[in-house]
C-alpha cells in the first residue's frame, strides 16, 4: 500500500513538473490560441475541444522545454519556479523530454491529416532553429520566428478543432495572418519584465538594444492595431470604441510606467488585449456566418480617397 501511494505521488509530482514548464505560457499562448482555434474554426463540436487543447498545449511544451534547458541561469533570476531552477528536473532529465515530445506531437498530429503533421514539423522546426541555433540572440528573428510559432499554434489548432482537418476557411486563414502580423509587431511587450535577466544571458531584445525607441514603439503599435482591428472586423461602435480605448490604456501604461512592477502589470494587460482580438472571428461568424471574409477595403478606400484629394 505504502509502495502504490509513493507511485500515485511520484506520477502527480512529474506531471505537475511537466505542467510548471507551461505555466507562464498559459495566458499568452494557450488561453488566447484555443480560444482562436474554436472562434476561427469554427468548433465543429464541444468534444473537439479537449482534442484543440492537448495539440496546441504538447507543441508549446515541446516548445518550453526546449527554451528552458537553453538558459536555466536566466529563469533563476526572472522566474526561478520554473522546474529547472526550482530542482525539481536535471537539464540532462529535461533534454530527453524535450527530444522524446518530438515523435510524440508528429504522431499525435498525423492522426488527423497530412496538412496538420506538416504544421507540426514546421513548428518543430522553427523551435529548434529559436532554440539550439540562437534565433533568439537578436531582436528581429527573435520576433520573427516567435510570430511564425504562434501561427503554427493557431493554424494547428484551428485544423483540429475544425469538421475539416486538411484545410483553414478563408475567414481562419486571414486571421491567422492578422495574428502574426500582430505578434511580431507587439511581441516586444512580453521582453521589457525580463530585461535583467535577457542581458545577463546575452540576448538581445528590443528593449534592451533600443530602451527609449521600444515603449515608443509599442506605445503606438497597440493603439493603431486596435484601430485597424475593430475596422477590419467591422465591430459594431461600443465593442470597437471600447476595444480602442483599451488598447490605447495598454499602450500608454507602456511609455508612462517603466518599473519592473509596471512592465509586469503592463504585461497582464497586453496579454488580455491580445486574448480579445483572438474572439473576433467567432464575432465575425455570428453576424456574417460564412458569406465572404474580412479585407483590407476601406484601407484602399481611404489610400484611394488621399490620392484624389
Amino acid at each position: 500500500m505504502a509502495l502504490q501511494s509513493f507511485g500515485l505521488r511520484k506520477i502527480f509530482s512529474d506531471l505537475y513538473t511537466v505542467f510548471l514548464f507551461t505555466q507562464s505560457d498559459i495566458r499568452i499562448a494557450l488561453i488566447p490560441v484555443t480560444l482562436f482555434a474554436v472562434a476561427a474554426a469554427p468548433l465543429s463540436s464541444p468534444l473537439r475541444l479537449f482534442d484543440t487543447v492537448l495539440w496546441i498545449w504538447l507543441h508549446l511544451l515541446q516548445f518550453d522545454v526546449a527554451n528552458q534547458i537553453k538558459a536555466p541561469d536566466e529563469d533563476k533570476i526572472n522566474k526561478p519556479s520554473r522546474p529547472i531552477p526550482a530542482g525539481r528536473i536535471t537539464v540532462h532529465d529535461a533534454t530527453i523530454l524535450r527530444w522524446a515530445l518530438v515523435p510524440i506531437c508528429l504522431a499525435y498530429s498525423a492522426l488527423y491529416s497530412v496538412q496538420l503533421t506538416f504544421v507540426s514539423l514546421s513548428m518543430l522546426l522553427f523551435t529548434a532553429w529559436y532554440n539550439e541555433h540562437d534565433g533568439d540572440k537578436q531582436p528581429l528573428s527573435k520576433n520573427v520566428l516567435t510570430a511564425i510559432m504562434y501561427g503554427c499554434l493557431e493554424m494547428g489548432g484551428t485544423l483540429v478543432a475544425a469538421r475539416d482537418h486538411t484545410q483553414l476557411s478563408p475567414t481562419g486563414q486571414i486571421a491567422t495572418e492578422l495574428t502574426v502580423a500582430v505578434f511580431s509587431s507587439t511581441l516586444h511587450a512580453q521582453d521589457f519584465k525580463d530585461a535583467d535577466g535577457d542581458r545577463q544571458t546575452g540576448r538581445r531584445t528590443f528593449p534592451i538594444a533600443y530602451p527609449v525607441i521600444s515603449r515608443i514603439a509599442i506605445g503606438l503599435a497597440i493603439p493603431l492595431w486596435s484601430i485597424l482591428l475593430a475596422l477590419m472586423w467591422e465591430l459594431d461602435v461600443l465593442s470597437g470604441t471600447a476595444f480602442v480605448a483599451y488598447g490605447c490604456f495598454v499602450g500608454a501604461r507602456f511609455m508612462l510606467y517603466r518599473s519592473g512592477l509596471d512592465d509586469k502589470r503592463s504585461c497582464k494587460y497586453y496579454s488580455t488585449w491580445f486574448s480579445l482580438h483572438h474572439l473576433f472571428p467567432a464575432y465575425w461568424y455570428y453576424y456574417h456566418g460564412d458569406n465572404g471574409h474580412p479585407s483590407l477595403a476601406f484601407v484602399e478606400h481611404i489610400l484611394n480617397s488621399s490620392i484624389v484629394a
